[in-house]
């Protein structure tokens, strides 16, 4: 069984050991108290960029928040739908848990990306690190995810009239 475990399964196990909890809590602190859950670490840069540059209204910011909670809760589900495919030994041999992981990587990394770049506006250093960091832990798995291919079976390399001839 272990011997089907590619290098692209196992590092989207691990983010998803981390993600799933911490932006699954993260969301549900938002969704809870959308203005005192924008204005912890994670999220301070989008509220700041909010309440700076946007000059939003109670309603809109809090609108903003829970758009910010559901793109979170949607990389969770990607994330959550890609360990549940990979339970199947055959789904994890042909790569078909690949599209959930890739999914959850493109939108995690632009809700990052995005969190990083309100972060260096904003002058937050520690949000600027936190962002910084999942930016480069989920580009690191999707530049693995991209050039690592599925192995092939071992009659697969062989076509058809090579094995006619070799029986």
């Amino acid at each position: 069984m272990t011997k089907h475990w590619r290098i692209s399964s196992i590092s989207g196990v691990l983010l998803a050991a981390y993600f799933i909890p911490t932006w699954t809590m993260n969301a549900l602190r938002i969704m809870v108290s959308p203005v005192h859950g924008l204005y912890e670490r994670p999220n301070i840069s989008l509220a700041l960029f909010i309440s700076d540059h946007l000059q939003l209204n109670a309603l809109s910011t809090m609108r903003a928040a829970w758009l910010l909670a559901l793109g979170r809760l949607t990389v969770v589900a990607f994330f959550a739908l890609f360990v549940a495919l990979l339970t199947r030994t055959r789904m994890r041999e042909n790569g078909g848990s690949d599209e959930a992981l890739g999914i959850a990587l493109g939108i995690g990394s632009l809700i990052s990306f995005a969190g990083m770049v309100l972060a260096a506006q904003a002058g937050e250093p520690a949000a600027l690190k936190l962002h910084a960091t999942e930016l480069l832990l989920l580009l690191g798995t999707a530049i693995v995810l991209a050039v690592e291919r599925p192995a092939p079976r071992p009659g697969a390399l062989l076509r058809q009239p090579e094995l006619l001839h070799n029986a």
